[in-house]
């Protein structure tokens, strides 16, 4: 009897799979973001979803067991630098834009992780294209439109999707604004209602270390974060104006700073460059008019060029086609100028080292999460086809896009 449940114990614990199978991810070519190059190479992802051994076929073996997964191009799994999806639904109605609250136009205490919606369509479609990490959260069109967050593209609810529950507090300077909310007014007058919402910041925070009694209130510990460089400012800032004026508030505020959108980014190159900030180029579909009448195809390319961190990012269309797609936009910038690998670095490894978290995604390296995208062909020609994405360790996608 007893060898009996024993026998029948072994062959159910066989048949169980752990929360993470055991996957190899064999590739003609596979880009690490870590080196160069491996011809014919394989990523082994442990049960626990992290990477073991990355390497050429002749040197890693495949343990029996494995679940084996091929393609002609593996790639880390792709990183969408800023994107208000999650927030903003595939439906395009009231009740799923939350990207942007227009009741007041200083709003630094709203999460993402009060509104990301993890089953929205247009989450899974981003996936099937091999994002497998999303910058998200409140988007472009407040001077603070609220805090962004980081998720997989995974799960049915926020907890399974969920990285970071706030990695930027996101800003916009400009004129845009201004229609969105009436009392936002002018460039100076939205700067200055910038400014006073820091300082104030600043004395909320004087009086909390002093012990002062005083209402709590959740922007200005927000925002006290922001001065102590423990999250971000993620500025979306286009014209050279604008751009200047968030390198002046960095300077008097000592804040970290992530530029966003930057159409003219590339008239003010050298002022960047000594800030040391890195970019989020807006889509390139963006409509030019406006804040982006001056936008270039080039800007990745000449920022890259320069020395300047640059990322890509899907944004948000209120239209169509909803949200874009970072491969595309990768494309679109090694077809104007950009090296293959460079172009790749802007939707892998520099992406994720822009929202903090190169040491987690991005490349493809022993210890880190087991995020892979594997293609029929060039990731950059049209007529190539993402063909599975795995999530730290489960095949999410097999379908071919």
């Amino acid at each position: 009897m007893m060898c009996t449940l024993m026998i029948l114990a072994a062959a159910f614990a066989s048949i169980a799979l752990p929360l993470h199978a055991q996957v190899a991810v064999r590739g003609e070519t596979v880009y690490t973001m870590a080196g160069a190059a491996i011809r014919d190479g394989v990523v082994l992802i442990g049960a626990n979803g992290k990477i073991e051994r990355v390497g050429p076929a002749s040197e890693v073996h495949v343990p029996a067991g494995y679940r084996v997964v091929t393609g002609r191009v593996v790639t880390p799994g792709l990183v969408d630098a800023h994107s208000v999806v999650g927030l903003a639904g595939a439906l395009g109605q009231a009740h799923d834009q939350d990207q942007l609250d227009r009741t007041e136009a200083l709003q630094p205490e709203l999460r993402a992780i009060d509104a990301y919606n993890a089953r929205d369509e247009l989450v899974s479609w981003l996936r099937g294209f091999g994002v497998t990490t999303v910058h998200t959260g409140h988007g472009p069109g407040a001077l603070i439109s609220g805090q962004t967050m980081i998720v997989k593209t995974r799960g049915d609810d926020v907890g399974d999707a969920l990285v970071d529950t706030a990695t930027m507090v996101a800003f916009t300077l400009g004129p845009s604004v201004g229609q969105n909310f009436r009392n936002a007014g002018t460039r100076a007058r939205g700067m200055a209602l910038v400014r006073t919402e820091l300082i104030r910041a600043q004395e909320y925070a004087r009086k909390q270390r002093a012990g002062d009694a005083q209402p709590r209130d959740l922007g200005h510990e927000v925002l006290g974060r922001v001065l102590n460089r423990e999250m971000p400012a993620l500025i979306t800032a286009n014209r050279v104006s604008e751009i200047l004026a968030a390198l002046r508030l960095k300077e008097e505020f000592g804040f970290d700073l992530v530029l966003d959108g930057a159409a003219e980014s590339y008239m003010v190159i050298d002022e960047i460059r000594r800030a040391g900030v890195p970019v989020i180029i807006h889509p390139s579909m963006v409509r030019l008019t406006g804040e982006t009448q001056s936008a270039t195809l080039e800007t990745a390319r000449r920022l890259r060029e320069a020395g300047i961190t640059v990322a890509l990012q899907s944004g948000y269309e209120g239209y169509v086609p909803k949200t874009r797609v970072v491969l595309f936009e990768a494309a679109i910038a090694a077809a104007n100028g950009m090296a293959f690998e460079d172009a790749l670095r802007t939707i892998t490894i520099d992406a994720a080292r822009v929202i903090g978290l190169g040491d987690r995604v991005g490349s493809l390296e022993r210890g880190k999460d087991g995020d892979v995208a594997v293609f029929d062909g060039d990731p950059f020609e049209y007529t190539s086809h993402v063909c599975a994405v795995v999530i730290e360790g489960q095949v999410v996608s097999e379908t071919c896009r």
